[in-house]
């Protein structure tokens, strides 16, 4: 008896012509579904360009001329300096301390002379929610996390993605007798996973979301591909086996190519792990550009009729380029050291304009002293300035990293002055990027910012927006919390007239700090508080997140009759920075809370 059968060829049931536009149309499908997201954004979209000033703001950096204003600021009298109550009011002639002054340490003292006189005209920002009142417990539970910064809401998306990549490649097909429609599954996806890669992503503007926000889903994407890559190898060489083909096939000139793009990908693959990403990015960012550039025009010269997908894959990366190369200036840095911080310096007084609070920058530094190739290494850091004012860009670089040391190294070797020893050196600052996106934090009646070690720089930049724009009648906020979890008090020094000059300026909403130091001394000994001021509060230990989210709340709700809102209040923002665990311990404390008190503030959105 013969085992030895004649095996018969399963004909697929699409051609390779059909299964592209099947692939196609299932993409078209994930891009209307993409697109129906961004049309349920629209709303807040619309709000966030409110102004015509705002339609150019967190695009592109600039330079104007400053000028101190002269004029009088017409302030409550509740006096926020002492905490009285009061119900004068007066008007004074004050001055932003200069760059220099900024960080040392004494306080300038800004009293308000006393006359009597109330603001009533507002130009009120408009407030539009991320979901009706009805859905916010759903938001909550899709911010539930899974593991450490993975929430409910991300692995929906990649369960739903996946399913329907699934579909795209096995509906009518088998790996085994079609492997030509896992390929164009791979080739379908390229075009949007560089999109998710770029830093000028559109469709993630329109969305609401920043680059950094759509990573997991470029990492995950990026996954899917190759491994729909290698099925379509393994298909075809199951499939030449079996027919007895295989070294004929294999040495065929478009083979050739579909392996070099494989590796191309494949390497990419392997170099996108979180060993590479965290310890050795410097590699893997070049394999990934190397790879690339390898992978587009070897699957170009692999199946010819894959051009208008490689074309797309080619306009998206240049158009990102291009964008940065706009986005892209070069200046003169001052940098000089903060001990106390672990911290560098850095500030760009020739860039004073053109960012929103929150955004950050990728920063190169043109000097010797940082190594020769060095320059080709760009950093992000978040903007500790407000824009348009006097100071410019000002950068607080965290000593955690070779290169964050070569920069702490210079300045410390640079000149002493009174403030501080320093240098100045060329830099290329790239930006802005990320930021709140479609949210407008003064459109929130309460404002909460919780940020651990070097993360109080976005606090800083939020913070002194909100004052900014409460002075000028644009904000509905009425109650501001900072709370900052450090390692040891000394950290606060620095930056101790920054936030004592915040609460001065803030004369219409009270400002709250609350300072929290983890680091425990022997015997049990407390440091001595840098200030006693009834606004700054030194705690050891970690802060008490769900309490803090408790009185600020309760400090909004009382503050509804506020002439800034007529209607009711609009929501409570808990703005946080700092490790991945912190995001974690807050979303989880935003949730503890009842949902009758947070209905009572309109809402609680949390921005990470």
């Amino acid at each position: 008896m013969s085992f030895n059968r004649p095996i018969t060829p399963v004909t697929p049931s699409l051609s390779s012509t059909q299964a592209e536009k099947f692939v196609f149309h299932v993409t078209l499908f994930i891009l209307s579904a993409a697109g129906l997201f961004v049309l349920l954004r629209l709303p807040r979209a619309f709000a966030r360009f409110w102004r015509f000033s705002e339609w150019i703001k967190g695009h592109m950096f600039w330079h104007i001329p400053y000028r101190h204003s002269r004029a009088q600021r017409r302030v409550y009298a509740n006096n926020s300096i002492n905490g009285s109550s009061s119900e004068t009011c007066s008007t004074s002639e004050t001055k932003d301390a200069a760059s220099d002054d900024s960080h040392t340490l004494y306080v300038h003292n800004n009293n308000n002379t006393s006359q009597h006189q109330v603001q009533t005209t507002f130009d009120l920002p408009p407030h539009i929610a991320t979901c009706p009142a009805f859905l916010q417990r759903l938001v909550l539970l899709h911010r539930v996390r899974l593991s450490p910064g993975f929430s409910v809401s991300q692995a929906a998306i990649m369960i739903c993605y996946f399913l329907t990549l699934l579909y795209a490649g096995l509906y009518k097909s088998s790996p085994f007798s079609d492997p030509v429609r896992a390929g164009w599954v791979a080739v379908s996806q390229l075009p949007i996973v560089i999109a998710l890669a770029t830093k000028n992503n559109i469709l993630g503007s329109l969305m609401g979301f920043t680059y950094e926000k759509l990573n997991y889903l470029h990492r995950f994407l990026g996954q899917l591909i190759v491994l729909a890559a290698n099925v379509h190898s393994l298909g075809y060489f199951y499939k030449w086996s079996i027919g007895g083909t295989f070294q004929q096939s294999i040495r065929n000139p478009s083979t050739i190519w579909g392996l070099v793009g494989l590796v191309a990908l494949d390497c990419m693959f392997f170099f996108s792990q979180s060993f590479w990403r965290h310890r050795f990015h410097n590699i893997m960012l070049p394999v990934h550009v190397t790879g690339l550039a390898i992978a587009i025009p070897a699957i170009w010269k692999h199946k010819p009729y894959t051009m208008r997908w490689m074309c797309a894959c080619i306009g998206i990366y240049a158009f990102d380029r291009v964008c940065r190369i706009i986005k892209t200036r070069i200046s003169t840095a001052n940098i000089r050291l903060l001990p106390e911080l672990s911290c560098t310096r850095v500030e760009v007084p020739h860039i004073n304009g053109g960012w929103r609070a929150g955004q950050h920058v990728r920063l190169r530094v043109l000097s010797s002293a940082m190594g020769w190739f060095t320059w080709t290494e760009a950093h992000p850091f978040t903007i500790a300035s407000v824009a348009d004012g006097e100071e410019g860009i000002v950068l607080l670089v965290k000593k955690s990293g070779k290169w964050t040391e070569r920069l702490y190294d210079m300045a410390k070797g640079g000149e002493f002055s009174e403030a501080g020893r320093g240098c100045r050196v060329k830099v290329l600052v790239e930006g802005p990027y990320g930021g709140p996106c479609h949210a407008i934090f003064a459109s929130y009646s309460a404002a909460v910012f919780i940020v651990g070690g070097s993360g109080i720089t976005f606090a800083l930049s939020a913070m002194q927006g909100l004052i900014r724009d409460d002075l000028a009648g644009r904000s509905r906020v009425k109650s501001i919390t900072l709370i900052w979890s450090i390692q040891d008090p000394s950290s606060l020094n620095p930056l101790l007239p920054r936030l004592m000059s915040m609460i001065q300026e803030s004369v219409y909403t009270p400002i709250h700090i609350s300072v929290h130091y983890t680091r425990a001394y022997p015997g049990g000994a407390k440091p001595r508080a840098p200030v006693a001021h009834p606004r700054i509060m030194l705690s050891s230990g970690r802060p008490q997140i769900l309490r803090s989210l408790e009185a600020a709340l309760a400090r909004a709700v009382s503050l509804v009759e506020d002439p800034r809102d007529e209607s009711r209040v609009s929501g409570m923002l808990v703005g946080v920075c700092g490790p991945v665990g912190l995001g974690d311990d807050v979303t989880k404390a935003v949730a503890t809370i009842e949902p009758a008190r947070r209905d009572q503030v309109g809402g609680i959105e949390i921005h990470e």
